[in-house]
């Protein structure tokens, strides 16, 4: 192996596809003008934008017209959430989400709280998956919002939107899914929605990019104001360079999701079963994953100590969002693990450029450490 690392989260970033930074390229240099500006330059840059909204829009089978660029997942979260709340006329509104969402979800309606609304956290089983009727249980008469994600950025857990959607909308509320993992690596359509979100460095396109798919009936209030841009929902200057960025991200992912999942899936088969002949080892979620994740729990083991001694593989004991802290992973917790059991756990989550021969590597690496620890705590 030639790299210096064997990179085995990708579910905290993707690297950049080299035929997405070639895209950007010319962005980046010679076609450097404003996206808005009147001038030949501005027109020219304001079509590839266009047609990168419409990449954006392809993957999930929306109109261009409803695909708003945001910094990131996080801002779309934001803009999705509070600009429901702030739009609906609802006193004292009512939102339900799960306890294992996203902290970019969870934060958000932990900060609505202090504000007058009031939040239901669905729990979750063993698998990881919300309970349908706990679920109709929590609507009330003021439930404005429903916040369920598609895809766990930790386990990998798929929840079933398709189910959930018509529960959200027989109750007269509306239905926002974080799809940061699932974009580009699992089936998703905007009929499935009323509110997406999403982010770019997810799917093998450059940070700082991402989005928010917003039903053409609905109205939002914006969180940034100050010269009207994406439908007057997000104003400021186009992230031109990050927004072609996305679209050929996007244009790849349209093209290339079947023949990588079937790639990355056999990678994860291969490296979840052979972790699990070692001794005293379980998988942290259902049967029902995304084929890029694998998170298992190494009994007895410190995850902490376990990720030093694997030195150059990349992987994660959580969500990157909260890796400042030495707190076991809430995802887990509410999934009924102990705290033991969380901070033994470790995510494995396998891309696009991974190969057989660094899975074949970590196994090894992975076995020897696990060994080694157990025997200096004995």
């Amino acid at each position: 192996m030639t790299n210096e690392y064997i990179y085995l989260d990708n579910n905290a970033t993707t690297p950049l596809d080299p035929r997405v930074l070639e895209a950007m390229m010319p962005y980046l240099t010679d076609l450097y003008g404003n996206a808005s500006s009147s001038h030949r330059m501005g027109a020219r840059i304001k079509r590839a934008v266009d047609e990168a909204r419409g990449q954006v829009g392809d993957l999930i089978d929306a109109n261009p017209e409803d695909i708003i660029f945001t910094a990131g997942a996080t801002e779309a979260i934001n803009l999705a959430i509070r600009g429901v709340v702030r739009q609906v006329g609802v006193e004292s509104p009512h939102i339900i989400t799960a306890a294992t969402e996203h902290p970019a979800v969870l934060d958000t309606c932990r900060y609505l709280e202090h504000t007058g609304v009031e939040v239901t956290y669905l729990g979750v089983d063993r698998g990881g998956y919300i309970d349908l009727q706990e679920l109709e249980d929590a609507f009330q008469e003021n439930t404005v919002l429903v916040c369920i994600m598609t895809v766990n950025n930790e386990t990998g857990v798929i929840q079933d939107i398709g189910r959930i959607q018509p529960i959200v909308h027989a109750r007269g509320a509306l239905f926002m899914t974080d799809v940061t993992q699932a974009l580009g690596k699992y089936g998703i359509r905007a009929e499935a929605a009323d509110l997406m979100a999403f982010s770019a460095h997810k799917f093998y396109g450059p940070k700082g990019i991402g989005g928010l798919y917003v039903n053409p009936r609905l109205r939002l209030q914006p969180l940034i104001f100050g010269g009207g841009h994406e439908r007057g929902l997000r104003s400021g200057t186009l992230n031109t360079s990050g927004i072609i960025g996305m679209g050929a991200a996007a244009k790849y992912a349209a093209k290339e999701r079947t023949k990588d999942i079937v790639e990355i899936e056999w990678l994860r088969d291969h490296l979840e079963h052979s972790l699990l002949e070692i001794d005293d080892t379980s998988v942290n979620g259902g049967s029902l994953r995304l084929p890029t994740t694998t998170n298992i729990c190494f009994h007895g083991v410190d995850n902490e100590a376990l990720l030093l001694n694997l030195k150059n593989i990349c992987v994660s004991n959580g969500s990157a969002c909260h890796s400042f802290t030495m707190e076991p992973s809430h995802v887990l917790l509410a999934m009924g693990l102990t705290k033991e059991e969380a901070n033994s756990s470790i995510r494995f989550s396998i891309g696009r450029f991974n190969t057989e021969e660094e899975i074949s590597y970590t196994i090894q690496q992975v076995r020897n450490s696990v060994d080694r620890l157990r025997t200096i705590r004995v």
